[in-house]
């Protein structure tokens, strides 16, 4: 022991490259017609309407999330995201404490259910421009939100060798020197 041994390494690393090849796994059309209930999908956080901005934005934060559900009686009313407080309230002098989410979320989100399938979540992801779609149970009651991360990891399960085998710091063309500040 202590002596490294290139013989036995090299062997060692060709069975491993054997295994991989032999293990390719390809995306297939069945693997879309998945439902979303196969994944794993983080709670959904809600809000009731009329909820302060100042509580939604304080709850994004601490909970590190994205997105709020926003409900009415555990019915499904409106999406709070992240990009809704860079783009319609960040820099607009808007008064956290006495405006609701209501006024700022999008309203009426199209939901999906669990028995919806990976090809009707990037469907619709891909056509609305979401990064978050609403999971709902019959009553348009939120459960889940599934995010693009979640489908990103369920594809990325499929081409393991491919990306984990990328390098940490992939060779960037371009600009030698940063430009702006």
């Amino acid at each position: 022991m202590g002596i490294f041994d290139t013989d036995q390494f090299d062997d060692e690393l060709q069975i491993m490259q054997e295994l991989m090849r032999e293990r390719k796994i390809a995306l297939q059309d069945k693997d879309l017609r998945r439902p979303v209930k196969q994944l794993h999908m983080n709670k959904a956080v809600t809000v009731e309407v009329g909820t302060s901005l100042e509580q939604c934005i304080q709850l994004l934060v601490a909970r590190g999330i994205g997105c709020l559900i926003v409900v009415e009686n555990n019915v499904l009313r409106g999406i709070f995201t992240e990009r809704d407080v860079l783009l319609k309230v960040a820099g607009k002098g808007i008064n956290l404490q006495k405006n609701t989410v209501d006024k700022f979320m999008t309203s009426n989100p199209v939901p999906i259910t669990l028995d919806s399938t990976m090809e009707d979540a990037l469907n619709l992801i891909y056509k609305g421009r979401y990064r978050h779609v609403t999971v709902v149970d019959e009553k348009k009651t939120p459960l889940f939100v599934l995010s693009i991360k979640d489908v990103v990891s369920y594809i990325v399960e499929f081409f393991p060798q491919d990306i984990l085998n990328l390098p940490p710091h992939p060779i960037r063309l371009g600009a030698k020197q940063r430009e702006g500040g």
